[in-house]
């Protein structure tokens, strides 16, 4: 028998959680649970993460967890907990259905049916930041070749298994050239291997801009993990309502299952609730188990209630709902229409036949790696370039010349404008001069020079050139 492993969260988490279970069973879902504490007690309890370490260990054991909203503390270095677990355990891959139930939950957008695929790991999310000057904080965009490849190969994989049609990439490849550069690449030689799937990039701008004008000309949208939070949201929203959706975080090993919104405080203990979005996450939980009959069972009867107007309060509407219940009496007309589909609405059919297949990743055979120069990012507090200019080229050496200095990413040296604003954090590019080499110990020196003219290197960052192709970016305007 499936062991599952359920948290009942904070706030609504436990009506919604109850309700959910009511459902599951009702419909002959065959796993048995363990339980176990997350969330605000347990942060307030002393541990910043949210959870306790014997938690931990039952996830891992289960391997699929199903958990209802928590609230995280204000302040006091609280962790998230669903970034914690969705990295601790490896969940690359974030998945949100968002899909109009016109004409009974209020939309404008009909026709929508897509599926967002968010890498889950790392991007911005890596967290890693730093107050470098007086002025000027950073946070690192992390993106690995490996994340790449897996989230687009499970945005190929789901879109085969489920039948779907087309997959689009959406990136800001043309200002992000590295990075985000790095997963169109990922995307254009892992697409190849997929003949029967039309394929599209978008830069994430306009293509959220046509997203939310225009769904239905989307079918599976894999991207990044800020984009695709942002993005996710945004198509819930527009899909009728945030508190609709469930999601999916699956990994090589384990998989978490929740509802998309928050633990809605002001909401618990009055059977207000709607467990719709936690239903949604426990029904893709049960496809990720193979109890497909059964979570296709739930999905149209859950439609079925959605048709008949049997609605919470968050999405009843006058004229198009036919009765306002709450989280106890929803649960319950679901479970009356167990058995039954949809007659406007879609029904919907999980047993396609296709597994997905996701080999682990395998590393690459290392690349040729020369270092090419080195970045210096210096806190002066001057507004003038040709000043720093002529204080940082005392730091040359005789064979490695200062070529250029940028401050916010534009270059200011040489050759820089007036107009242009300047904080106090500078980047300062040294290269090997014409015909000569720099080797690591050049660093060194370089570092040595500017304790020497009192100049505070904050951050270095090495320029290396991968199989004879330069792997930096160029100051914007050289």
């Amino acid at each position: 028998m499936q062991r599952i492993t359920i948290a009942k969260g904070d706030g609504i988490g436990p009506e919604i959680m109850d309700a959910t279970l009511k459902i599951l069973f009702a419909a002959g879902a065959k796993f048995e649970v363990d339980e176990i504490e997350v969330g605000e007690k347990v942060y307030l309890a002393g541990n910043t993460s949210g959870i306790a370490p014997e938690s931990w260990d039952i996830i891992r054991r289960n391997k699929v967890f199903l958990k209802a909203p928590i609230t995280t503390p204000q302040g006091g270095g609280y962790k998230s907990l669903n970034v914690t677990t969705r990295k601790f355990l490896g969940l690359y891959a974030n998945v949100r259905p968002c899909i109009s139930l016109h004409p009974f939950v209020d939309t404008k957008h009909p026709q929508m049916d897509l599926v967002i695929i968010r890498e889950n790991e790392e991007d911005l999310y890596a967290g890693i930041e730093h107050q470098q000057t007086d002025e000027v904080v950073q946070c690192l965009k992390l993106i690995s070749k490996p994340g790449c490849e897996k989230i687009i190969r499970y945005a190929f994989e789901f879109a085969r298994s489920q039948n779907r049609k087309k997959v689009t990439c959406f990136t800001k490849d043309n200002i992000m050239k590295q990075t985000d550069g790095l997963f169109h690449q990922v995307f254009d030689e892992i697409g190849a291997e997929y003949p029967e799937i039309e394929k599209e990039h978008w830069i994430v701008d306009i293509g959220a801009a046509k997203m939310a004008d225009t769904p239905e000309a989307f079918d599976v949208i894999v991207t990044l993990n800020l984009y695709g939070d942002v993005l996710s949201d945004v198509a819930a929203q527009i899909a009728g309502s945030v508190g609709l959706a469930g999601s999916a975080n699956i990994g090589e090993e384990c998989a978490m299952f929740e509802a998309i919104h928050g633990s809605a405080p002001r909401r618990a203990g009055q059977d207000l609730a709607n467990p719709s979005g936690l239903l949604q996450g426990a029904v893709m939980m049960l496809n990720h188990i193979g109890q497909n009959d059964v979570a296709e069972k739930i999905q149209n009867a859950w439609l079925k209630t959605i048709e008949d107007g049997i609605h919470t309060y968050d999405i009843y509407k006058e004229g198009v709902s036919k009765k306002k219940v709450g989280t106890k009496d929803f649960a319950q007309a679901v479970i009356s229409n167990l058995g039954q589909k949809p007659s406007v609405l879609k029904p919907v059919q999980y047993n396609s036949g296709k597994v997905m297949n996701l080999p682990k990743y395998t590393r690459k055979p290392a690349r040729n790696k020369e270092l090419k120069g080195v970045d210096l990012f210096v806190h002066w507090r001057g507004t003038n370039a040709n000043e720093i200019g002529a204080i940082m080229k005392k730091l040359e050496l005789p064979n490695v010349e200062l070529t250029m200095i940028t401050n916010r990413g534009i270059k200011v040296w040489p050759d820089g404008f007036p107009e242009t604003f300047c904080t106090d954090h500078w980047r300062c590019r040294f290269k090997p001069k014409k015909g000569a080499q720099i080797q690591k110990e050049n660093i060194v020196e370089l570092l040595n020079n500017a304790i020497k003219e009192g100049v505070d290197v904050v951050k270095t960052e090495n320029l290396y050139a991968f199989d004879g192709k330069d792997a930096f970016s160029l100051g914007q305007g050289q």
